[in-house]
């Protein structure tokens, strides 16, 4: 790495050394620093306490991520707009206009794009602009004349006539959304249509100008569809007659055979019977014209009518037949108009009619709407601008507090603010937890933030009657986990102040705190043992429901007749119980023996003596649990909370004991508060413990003595 002119400062906190950034320069200078040194090299957009809409703004590559790289940019393009860099440190959402650096081609752009806007909102004389004048920058582009988005909108256009040609292209070619989602033109659309209509209008005028095309004028195109409705058909007649002058034989199996009308004869007929239809359209002779008015096979008639009134009566006079001559002469007639047809270019507005379309094509509505999209198209770069003017705003606010949350953990390790990963405060068993997080995935980020050291408590949060929910990670820092189970359930704060019930559903169990394992022994040996009296006191009642149970069924119920009488109940045993008794007596004495050896060695040493023997035997017991407690709490670490949620933490970024004390908060009395310790409900206290504990502790020096313990030995002779 090259060396850096900028000098920098650094502070120690987590266990590492950390970018201490105060200033513009500092900020600048950032991309001289080496990235081994920030504490993050990536953060998730989504998830974490930030202005959404400026994340997404750094986020260049839209990978839902805010890289390091990207940071960088941001700082040099807002840093190049400004004529201060410390400015980026006020944090404040306005910007004076006097403060925007107007040498560069861009910054000149946005400095009047920030005049425009002030006096789009009637603030023309304002020294300054805000993120509240930007409120909604959607709302102020959609409001402008032209947006610079390269559309016109249907609703845009005041011209009646403009605005119907302007509904037909929508119609016929379709619509682009504008920033309001109004239906709108872009140029493509328009000249596709415009282009269309062009195309139409000169195959039309080819026809109207050519006799031989529109011989029938206005009624040739319904002649021809009347035409080629029987084309084939007459062609298959004159086939048909044409192979009976060939071979006379042939004209009778032509006009179907007799048999083929007894194949029909038992339907019900009709004119439209498909049957009757494939028949010849007249009988078949040779060189017999084709019968126009009579002789008509009637599933054809109403074509040929169609035929004879629109095309042969016209051009051919009233005739009563069509010879094979004529209708040749007559297809040659269509030929022209056939090949006109085929040139037919493709016109989505087709429907609208050769008048409109002709009127659209006569009219300088393609000048008009290229002229208003050109205007639009004029303004781009202003549009531009104010989205620019947005975004310089947000990286004026912004950037400083998400360098140090990036670079360095300042907010989250001075406390001074809380960190942009810090979802809020969870209130639970007398504790409150600053160091939450959100989650999508518990199952998935419990496994990798198990390695974190931490005690994690997974919560569900709902609000509103469930209609919102979401996940987080609580880490308890301070305290203990007696009373931390999966069902407990609290209350969560988040940033805003909104509060959210808060149910346990998963815990990672990691060591607390120092106190916890100090007196985790003690804890266990009396679970221990109430478990272990528990059982007992159970098995013996359950014993002796079952003698009670077992003796009323024998007295209830009678001997049957015949059964011999049960085995007399053996007698008491008194060795038996006499060994039973010496057993018992063995143990109490080797416990007793163990007690009076530490009573015996206690008051056998000083007064002063007498606490720290007390004090070292604690330690014997608790010094493992705690010094196994401290080793872990040492090696918690914020990263795999941080990097199983998205992050690319850079760093060792540790919680020791001390800052651990500071997330996790416990609850107190406040200062200078009364306190009344008599509680009205409280269990009556019986003397007859201390009964008990005093005949006992007769009764085990009685045993002591007995056993020699206070005997002095004997003197032993020189």
């Amino acid at each position: 790495m090259m060396a850096s002119s900028h000098t920098w400062k650094f502070f120690r906190a987590g266990g590492f050394d950390q970018a201490q950034i105060d200033s513009g320069a500092d900020l600048l200078a950032l991309k001289a620093l080496d990235q081994k040194l920030w504490v993050a090299l990536s953060c998730p957009t989504r998830g974490i306490e930030f202005d959404n809409k400026t994340l997404d703004l750094i986020d260049h590559d839209k990978d839902a991520h805010v890289h390091a790289n990207e940071i960088l940019s941001a700082i040099a393009w807002a840093g190049g707009l400004l004529k201060n860099s410390d400015l980026m440190v006020e944090g404040s959402p306005s910007l004076a206009l006097a403060d925007i650096d107007d040498s560069s081609e861009e910054g000149h752009q946005v400095l009047a794009s920030a005049q425009y806007i002030l006096k789009y909102l009637g603030k023309p004389d304002a020294t300054e602009i805000s993120l509240a004048d930007l409120a909604d920058v959607e709302k102020l582009v959609a409001g402008l004349d032209f947006n610079g988005d390269g559309l016109i909108s249907v609703r845009q256009i005041t011209d009646v006539k403009l605005r119907s040609t302007a509904e037909d292209i929508v119609k016929y070619q379709g619509s682009v959304a504008d920033v309001n989602g109004e239906p709108s033109i872009s140029q493509e659309l328009s000249d596709s249509f415009f282009a269309e209509i062009a195309a139409y209008c000169d195959w039309q005028g080819q026809g109207d100008g050519d006799p031989a095309i529109r011989f029938l004028d206005e009624t040739t195109q319904s002649a021809a569809g009347a035409f080629h409705a029987v084309e084939d058909k007459i062609n298959d007649y004159f086939t048909r007659c044409d192979l009976a002058a060939y071979d006379a034989r042939a004209a009778v199996p032509l006009s179907r055979s007799v048999e083929d009308y007894q194949g029909i004869a038992a339907q019900t007929l009709s004119a439209v019977n498909t049957d009757i239809a494939n028949f010849p359209l007249a009988t078949v002779e040779p060189g017999k014209p084709l019968p126009l008015i009579s002789g008509i096979n009637p599933a054809w008639r109403k074509q040929v009518d169609a035929l004879r009134e629109l095309v042969i009566t016209p051009l051919l006079g009233k005739k009563e037949s069509l010879s094979a001559s004529e209708w040749a002469m007559l297809r040659t007639k269509f030929a022209a108009f056939e090949a006109w047809q085929a040139a037919k270019p493709a016109c989505k507005a087709e429907e609208l009619g050769k008048e409109r379309i002709r009127e659209i094509f006569k009219s300088e509505h393609k000048k008009a709407i290229d002229s208003l999209l050109s205007q639009d198209k004029a303004v781009e770069n202003e549009v531009k601008a104010i989205r620019l003017v947005e975004k310089l705003l947000r990286f004026k606010r912004d950037l400083f507090n998400l360098v140090n949350n990036f670079v360095s953990f300042r907010s989250f390790y001075t406390g001074r603010d809380k960190a942009i990963f810090q979802l809020g405060t969870l209130y639970l068993d007398g504790r409150s937890c600053d160091l939450c997080i959100r989650v999508d995935d518990i199952a998935k980020h419990a496994e990798f933030a198990s390695t974190s050291g931490l005690y994690l408590a997974y919560c569900e949060c709902v609000r509103n009657g469930g209609t919102e929910k979401m996940s987080i990670a609580a880490a308890f820092t301070a305290g203990d986990s007696d009373f931390l189970m999966v069902g407990r359930n609290g209350i969560f704060y988040d940033r805003k102040g909104h509060d959210w019930d808060a149910t346990i559903v998963r815990i990672v169990d990691h060591p607390i705190s120092i106190r916890q394992a100090f007196w985790s022994p003690y804890k266990k040996l009396a679970r221990f043992i109430n478990e272990q009296l528990q059982k007992l006191a159970a098995s013996k009642a359950a014993a002796t429901d079952e003698k009670l149970i077992s003796a009323a069924v024998d007295v209830g119920t009678p001997a049957a007749p015949g059964t011999p009488p049960p085995p007399p109940k053996p007698p008491f045993d008194v060795g038996k119980f006499a060994g039973i008794f010496a057993a018992i007596g063995l143990a109490l004495g080797a416990i007793g023996g163990v007690l009076a050896s530490l009573v015996s060695g206690i008051l056998g040493l000083k007064l002063w003596q007498i606490p720290l023997a007390i004090i070292g035997l604690m330690l014997l017991i608790s010094g493992p649990a705690m010094v196994v407690a401290w080793f872990k709490l040492k090696k918690r670490n914020l990263g795999p909370l941080l990097d199983a949620n998205g992050w690319a933490i850079n760093a060792r970024a540790r919680i020791n004991i001390s800052f651990g004390t500071s997330l996790t908060k416990l609850g107190y009395l406040p200062e200078g508060s009364r306190r009344s310790l008599k509680d009205p409900y409280a269990d009556k206290k019986s003397v007859w413990p201390y009964f008990v504990l005093i005949a006992g502790a007769i009764a085990a020096l009685i045993v002591l003595s007995y056993l020699g313990i206070f005997t002095a030995p004997p003197a032993t002779t020189p």
